[in-house]
């Protein structure tokens, strides 16, 4: 298994354990919308829980709700946010218009 493959099943576990869902971990696709109808149907609740799920165990911050929407879109955005940062702490996803910087 690569890395993005074990991060995204990794991923994966965390949100079922993190959102106590239903759906087990393996039935989660990659590409699967995490919000709305067709998807998970998380809520924004649910979206604060991840936030504080990827900063907590990635050392991710998301410092712009428009960005956390896009990051937060599916496992594989999530994965791809990952991987840009290099998965390394206190790092902040910002906004075009932020001026907070990647620590």
């Amino acid at each position: 298994m690569d890395s993005q493959a074990t991060l995204q099943s990794e991923l994966k576990s965390l949100l079922v354990e993190n959102l106590m869902l239903q759906t087990p971990a393996d039935r989660i696709a990659d590409d699967l919308p995490l919000f709305g109808p067709g998807g998970l149907g998380l809520d924004s609740v649910d979206a604060l829980q991840i936030v504080v799920m990827l900063d907590r165990h990635y050392g991710l911050k998301i410092a712009d709700p428009n960005v956390a929407r896009e990051v937060l879109r599916s496992v594989a955005t999530m994965t791809d946010a990952l991987q840009k940062a290099g998965l390394t702490r206190n790092l902040t996803v910002a906004g075009p218009d932020s001026n907070a910087a990647a620590t």
